[in-house]
């Protein structure tokens, strides 16, 4: 009966595991096979989406969103572009998006920034609310800046901002972003990396225990010394250095980024994976492992939409309901729990 019992809690902690493991099953029969290299490119692929999703999952255990991440990765990724070009200096170009993400939320945006501090800090408006303002802020400007910057920095005055190829590092730069290691694609080596930092941030130090506490009640949190304030907006200022890193990635895969499409949705995409991997929208509940997992469980949904040759105009309908299925099976799976516990 106890071992029964342990793995049912096994099963209830690390469900997003056999969720993955179901998905990828399917889209080996859909696709009639996996080969190594197919597997490992889930990874590539999942590397973008994964990294903003770990700046989303903690933001989610404190019980908050953020919903401009997509706009910020084209806002950062454009402004990165500008910077290589200009500097020719792929570490440069990493320390400039990294760090422009976490300046753009630390001045910009959430409880103690410049502007969303008004709005939410004096105002009481959510974050939902407040993010949904900058994502519109941070696309515009990512759109407007494009148009009126000088053209030989963007690669050649397209409406695109663009790597120039003519750098002597611009092919270094789109091998770290398309290379491999082993089989193993960079940028998936990258996700992993941030996975386990992650990882132990949340598990083993005393601050990931303070985020837990927030989202699990902020007001107890606060009543015990936790700076619930101090708390969040770090969260926010972690999360933006992601999609700062998220960019790099970007620009290092694709040479160039579009500010009217890059990101786009990607805000939604990155919530799914965060839902997908078991983290609680109401905050304190989930562990930070499961967001690769719940990447990873996107990407591979994507790949059997692409293998089952459905049209493409119907793909964000598709992920939308399976949004919508895992959010409440969050909601009523703990009061099934309850039930059972009661009898």
């Amino acid at each position: 009966m106890k071992e029964k019992s342990k793995r049912t809690k096994f099963l209830s902690e690390y469900s997003y595991i056999a969720v993955y493991v179901i998905i990828l099953i399917v889209y080996v029969i859909t696709n009639h096979g996996l080969t190594m290299s197919g597997f490992m490119n889930i990874f590539r692929h999942s590397a973008v989406i994964g990294i903003i999703g770990f700046g989303m999952g903690l933001i989610c255990l404190t019980g908050d969103i953020d919903l401009s991440v997509g706009s910020m990765l084209a806002l950062v990724s454009g402004f990165s572009v500008v910077i290589f070009n200009m500097t020719d200096n792929i570490l440069l170009t990493f320390l400039f998006a990294v760090g422009f993400g976490a300046v753009v939320w630390a001045f910009l945006s959430y409880d103690k920034g410049l502007i969303n501090g008004m709005l939410v800090g004096y105002g009481k408006i959510p974050a939902f609310i407040a993010t949904l303002a900058t994502m519109l802020i941070y696309r515009s400007f990512a759109q407007y800046y494009c148009q009126h910057i000088d053209k030989n920095l963007i690669g050649g005055g397209s409406s695109v901002y663009r790597m120039a190829n003519a750098n002597t590092l611009y092919q270094a730069m789109y091998n770290m972003g398309n290379g491999k290691v082993l089989m193993v694609p960079i940028v998936g080596i990258l996700l992993i990396a941030v996975t386990i930092i992650f990882v132990y941030l949340t598990t083993e130090t005393k601050y990931g225990k303070q985020i837990y506490a927030v989202g699990s009640n902020a007001k107890a949190a606060r009543m015990t010394g936790i700076d619930v304030d101090k708390v969040k907006v770090s969260v926010f200022v972690i999360a933006g250095a992601l999609v700062g890193l998220a960019s790099f990635v970007w620009i290092a895969m694709n040479a160039s980024a579009d500010p009217a499409t890059t990101g786009s949705s990607y805000e939604m995409y990155a919530i799914a994976a965060v839902v997908l991997g078991g983290i609680s929208m109401s905050g304190g509940r989930g562990k930070m492992l499961g967001i690769l997992f719940g990447a990873m469980s996107y990407t591979v949904i994507d790949k059997i939409i692409v293998a089952l040759k459905m049209d493409s105009l119907i793909n964000d309908a598709i992920k939308g309901i399976i949004l919508i299925v895992v959010i409440m099976i969050q909601i009523v799976s703990p009061r099934i729990k309850e039930k059972i516990q009661k009898r």
